[in-house]
Formats: C-alpha cells, structure tokens, sequence
C-alpha cells in the first residue's frame, strides 16, 4: 500500500484528508505553513495569507497565549508546528520548555524583510 498519494486531496471523508496531511512529503507540507496577514498587511499586498518564514512577527490569536507577539524562532514542518520566541511553558520540574503553536492560531503583524525575493513576489501579486 502507497504511503502517499495526490487522490486523497480530493476526498470528503475527513480520515482520507487526515491520511494526506500526516503522510505528505515535506515540499506538501510546507504549503500547510500558512498564517493569515494583519489587516496593514493585508491591504499592502493583496494577499489573505502567506508562508511563515524564521524571523517573521507573529500575533498569537488563540490559546493560553493569546494577544501575545514574538518573533518566529523554529519551524517544524514533519508536525507543522511554529516556535515563537518569548512563549514557553514551565514543566513539574520548574524547567521551562517552548510551547509549539499551529500556525492557523497566528497572524502576521510584520513580515521578515531578510529575504527580498519574498518581498518582490508579494509586491506583484
């Protein structure tokens, strides 16, 4: 049995839909590594949403986190979760841990300008 396979994208059944998310390769997932633009933004560019890029300034819109802004430290695509700098959890143990938040609870507030080819393809639309 194929381990992957484009036909699943197409079903209704949310376990097929499941099946292709968890089983997808790396350049698939990276396009589930979205997050919706502030509304500056938004305006600006014409755009709803856009990859997540390390350095990025994220808003954290649900959780036990909420209203909070930091920067994107760490993207983990094998289990499409963000790391923002400033969020983290503290254990039993007192030790503290950064919390790993879905990119679908955040919103761009400021996008990281290091790479300007991102820049010029947003700027065409």
């Amino acid at each position: 049995m194929k381990k992957f396979s484009i036909v699943w994208k197409s079903s209704k059944k949310p376990r097929k839909q499941r099946k292709y998310r968890f089983a997808s390769p790396l350049h698939i997932k990276h396009k589930f590594v979205n997050s919706h633009l502030s509304k500056e933004l938004r305006k600006k560019y014409g755009k709803r949403k856009i990859g997540l890029r390390k350095g990025d300034k994220v808003k954290i819109m649900k959780g036990e986190f909420k209203k909070h802004e930091g920067k994107v430290e760490a993207i983990f695509l094998k289990k499409t979760r963000i790391f923002v700098s400033g969020i983290e959890t503290t254990k039993k143990d007192g030790s503290k841990k950064p919390l790993a938040l879905h990119p679908s609870n955040l919103m761009i507030t400021e996008l990281n300008s290091d790479d300007k080819l991102r820049l010029e393809d947003l700027g065409r639309k």
